[in-house]
């Protein structure tokens, strides 16, 4: 194994492979999908068929398992009860296996990393989501390459430890941290972005890994959370809100939290009756968590006269986290307590490398 270089990232060559065994989970979407030679029609995937469609894998010295759910399904109708279908199906096979793979389609998967982020608890074996903007079995697909590689992580140690112990997304030659990204281009093979984290990892001639921004892996025993409230709602601003438009989801039946995407750096509308109208939701025991609606940036409430007034009322700012990462969060944390308080001191703590603190 090569020496570790000296840059200042301090990245790693290329891990050890050799002997590890990972398990592929397919949840659906269009990595999965090959065209049918006499329909043409795009199908799911066959995993029995998997080394005959990609030779490379062979190369391999890993063990290489794969269970599929028995429905795939397109990830815009993923589920919080999908989520903790994929985690339960981690935690049986967690002793079996030194790392995970999760095939999954691209439009929910920055969700799926976020949520599952979370739900693992004292996470020490790499999760790399992945998949694909062309179906696997077109010539000029992406996924070929990004499950290759996915594979390797999740199969690679340093002295015999994982190298990357925590939950990613693994896209187009880079390596997120899966609670930091957005998926921002619906046609580039470059589909997402992690504007406020460092990549963890570059595919590139070597696969180099930067070891100083990925996190340090468990000696506890892992947990899974699978106990999820999905009462949240997310309010964007934008010029020329109305007050029924806010108040209709302030009062919406059952809901816990809101997700209030402001804008800059967490700046708002001043007027009356939507300051009031959140400090009445506050004061009735609802949550309103501010994120910057900014690809980039944090919520710095108080920086602008516009953002004052939700220290004084309770509004909790969300520092740098994504939205997608914000509603993961908050549908955790309802999950874990009902207190106030708590909530409060988890959603302003970074449990998983989620906000910059």
């Amino acid at each position: 194994m090569k020496k570790k270089s000296n840059t200042r990232n301090k990245s790693i060559p290329k891990g050890e492979v050799g002997g590890a065994s990972v398990l592929l989970i397919y949840t659906g979407g269009t990595i999965g999908m090959m065209q049918d030679a006499k329909t043409g029609q795009l199908r799911s995937f066959d995993f029995k068929q998997l080394t005959d469609q990609i030779p490379e894998l062979k190369k391999f010295d890993i063990q290489l398992s794969a269970v599929s759910f028995k429905k795939p399904i397109d990830s815009s109708d993923m589920l919080p009860e999908t989520w903790i279908e994929i985690a339960t199906t981690i935690q049986k096979n967690y002793e079996k296996y030194d790392g995970f793979v999760i095939l999954h389609g691209s439009d929910t998967m920055a969700f799926t990393a976020s949520a599952l982020s979370f739900m693992f608890e004292n996470l020490s074996k790499p999760v790399i989501l992945t998949g694909s903007q062309l179906p696997i079995g077109t010539i000029r697909t992406d996924g070929k390459e990004n499950l290759i590689t996915a594979i390797e992580i999740a199969a690679a140690k340093e002295n015999g430890k994982p190298i990357v112990p925590e939950v990613c997304i693994y896209f187009e030659y880079q390596l997120y941290r899966g609670n930091r990204t957005h998926k921002f281009n619906a046609e580039h093979f470059q589909a997402f972005q992690s504007a406020n984290y460092p990549v963890l990892a570059e595919a590139g001639v070597h696969l180099k890994y930067n070891s100083n921004f990925i996190l340090k892996p468990s000696n506890k025993k892992l947990s899974v959370s699978n106990a999820l409230n999905p009462n949240i709602i997310i309010l964007k601003m934008f010029p020329g809100i109305t007050q029924n438009a806010v108040e209709a989801i302030l009062n919406a039946k059952n809901i816990k939290a809101v997700v209030l995407e402001t804008y800059g750096s967490g700046n708002a509308t001043t007027q009356t009756w939507f300051i009031d109208g959140l400090k009445k939701a506050i004061d009735k025991g609802m949550i309103i968590y501010n994120v910057t609606q900014c690809n980039a940036g944090t919520v710095e409430q108080g920086k602008y006269a516009t953002s004052a007034a939700f220290n004084k009322i309770g509004v909790i700012g969300g520092a740098d986290i994504t939205t997608e990462a914000a509603v993961c969060k908050l549908m955790f944390v309802l999950g874990k307590t009902k207190k106030s308080t708590e909530i409060k001191k988890m959603l302003q703590s970074n449990l998983r490398g989620e906000i910059t603190i």
